[in-house]
């Protein structure tokens, strides 16, 4: 599976965007997905996922700003950010997994190359 991510840029704080990560080459519909991000200076964290059957599962320190989706006839995960705030900049990356192992320990087979998304105060 080849995983492409979309739709960073920089926004001011309060506003939005969408991220769509797009899947070749593989049977996406099989794989449970996930956006996790990188700010700079700190460790990769889990955002969001979406199991294969649609349920989803956030970060707490997210409260609720964020919404991922998946539209398998298109291959596509999308994360809705809303309210975004000058710390959720980060490179943002989607992945796949294969097997669920919970929020801590489940580890990803395909990784996407990462989009910017900058928040200014």
């Amino acid at each position: 599976v080849q995983l492409q991510a979309f739709g960073g840029g920089l926004v001011q704080a309060g506003g939005s965007l969408r991220l769509s990560c797009e899947a070749s080459r593989g049977t996406f519909s099989r794989y449970g997905m996930a956006w996790l991000r990188q700010a700079p200076g700190k460790e990769r964290e889990l955002v969001a996922r979406i199991r294969s059957g649609g349920s989803s599962a956030y970060a707490d320190f997210l409260k609720g700003r964020f919404t991922i989706s998946r539209d398998n006839a298109k291959d596509t995960v999308y994360l809705q950010m809303n309210s975004l705030k000058p710390e959720d900049t980060a490179v943002y990356y989607c992945a796949a997994y294969s097997w669920d192992w919970g929020w801590e320990g489940t580890t990803y087979d395909y990784w996407g190359q990462g989009t910017l998304v900058t928040v200014s105060s």
